[in-house]
C-alpha cells in the first residue's frame, strides 16, 4: 500500500520489494565515452599508409614502398597493409611488426626483385616465409638446397612412421641413464637394419628368392627381437642402414644433442639349424654437457 503526505513524498510499505529510488539507481545508463576515449579504445579503420613506409621488425628498421609490401596478395604483409588492419607505431612513427627481424631484409629482397637468401640462410628465410605466408617465396626455396634435399630425405623416412617415436625414446633412455649414473654422458645400443629377415653365409647369394619363397609358418622360426634399446628397420629403399644412422645423428644434433656412435658387433642370437640373426648393434654415446 503506497501513503501520499502533504509533502507530496512517497513512501513504500514493507510489502514493496523496493523503492522508486533504488530502482533508477540499479537502472542507470552508463556514461557516454568521450570522443578522446572513444579514440583511444578502438583505431580508425581504413588505415591510410604513406607511399614509402618505415619499418621497425623487432627492433630493426627498415624501409620500403607499400607496393612492396602488396606486392603478393595473399600474403600476411599484404593483408597488414591493406588498411584492414590496425598497425601500431613506436616512437619515432615506424610502423611496428612483432617479429625477429634478422631475417626481414631477406624477405623485403625477394619482393622487390626475386632474390634468393644465400644458402646458408635458406631454412631460416623459409621459417620466415611461413610465418608471412609468402606462397612464391616457399614455393621457390623448396626447389633449393639445402630444402630439396631434406624432401627426399623425409621421403625415405616416411617409410618408417615409428622414426620419430624412436628418436625420443633414445633422448629418454639416455637422459634417465644419465640421472640414475649422476654422469656426464650415457650409452645405449641401438639396431638399425634394412632387410627382414636374418641372414646367413649360405643365404647371402640368393636372400632375395629365399626370403619371399618362405611360407608364414617358417617366417615363425624366425622371428626376433635383439636385445638392444632401439629398433629401427626393416624397410624398402635404395638408402642403406649408413643413411639410416646419418638421419639419426642428424635428428638428435639438431636439437642440441651431442651423438656418437660406433658398431660394435652383430647379433648373434641363434635362430635355427645355421640361420643367426647377424643384425648390426650400434652404440650411441649420448653426452649432456
Amino acid at each position: 500500500m503506497v501513503v501520499v503526505t502533504g509533502q507530496n513524498k512517497v513512501s513504500a510499505t514493507p510489502d514493496d520489494a523496493m523503492s522508486s529510488s533504488d530502482a533508477e539507481d540499479d537502472f542507470q545508463e552508463p556514461a557516454t565515452p568521450t570522443a578522446t576515449q572513444a579514440a583511444q579504445a578502438l583505431p580508425l579503420l581504413p588505415q591510410q599508409f604513406p607511399e614509402v613506409v618505415p619499418l621497425n621488425v623487432g627492433g630493426m628498421f627498415f624501409t620500403t614502398r607499400l607496393s612492396t609490401l602488396r606486392r603478393y596478395e595473399d600474403t600476411m604483409l599484404a593483408a597488414m597493409f591493406s588498411g584492414r588492419h590496425y598497425i601500431p607505431t613506436d616512437a619515432e612513427g615506424r610502423y611496428f611488426i612483432d617479429r625477429d627481424g634478422t631475417y626481414f631484409g631477406d624477405i623485403l629482397n625477394f619482393l622487390r626483385s626475386g632474390e634468393l637468401p644465400p644458402r646458408e640462410r635458406v631454412r631460416s628465410v623459409y621459417k620466415e616465409a611461413q610465418y608471412y605466408s609468402i606462397g612464391p617465396l616457399l614455393d621457390n626455396l623448396e626447389d633449393i638446397q639445402p630444402l630439396k634435399g631434406e624432401k627426399v630425405r623425409q621421403a625415405f623416412l616416411g617409410l618408417m612412421p615409428y622414426y620419430k617415436d624412436h628418436l625420443e625414446r633414445i633422448i629418454e633412455i639416455a637422459k634417465l641413464r644419465a640421472m640414475q649414473r649422476k654422469a656426464r654422458f650415457a650409452k645405449l645400443k641401438v639396431c638399425v637394419f634394412k632387410e627382414e629377415m636374418p641372414i646367413t653365409p649360405y643365404e647371402c647369394p640368393h636372400f632375395n628368392s629365399l626370403r619371399f619363397e618362405r611360407s608364414e609358418s617358417e617366417a615363425k622360426l624366425f622371428e626376433h627381437h635383439c636385445e638392444v634399446d632401439v629398433s629401427f628397420g626393416p624397410w624398402e629403399a635404395v638408402a642403406d642402414v649408413y643413411d639410416l644412422l646419418h638421419c639419426i645423428v642428424t635428428d638428435l644434433s639438431a636439437r642440441g644433442i651431442t651423438v656418437d656412435h660406433q658398431c660394435i658387433g652383430v647379433c648373434d642370437k641363434h635362430l635355427i639349424n645355421h640361420y643367426y640373426c647377424k643384425r648390426p648393434i650400434y652404440e650411441f654415446k649420448i653426452t649432456w654437457w
